[in-house]
């Protein structure tokens, strides 16, 4: 395996996990306000 693939691969995969968790923790505060809601 080329390193240079390695080097580009890892702070793309970093970004990646850093948006998911964003997104899942955006997604999850909107979801519990919402059950709140229904209460």
């Amino acid at each position: 395996m080329d390193w240079r693939l390695l080097l580009v691969a890892f702070p793309v995969l970093g970004a990646l996990s850093w948006v998911v968790f964003i997104i899942g923790r955006d997604a999850l505060k909107q979801f519990q306000g919402t059950m709140k809601e229904l209460r």
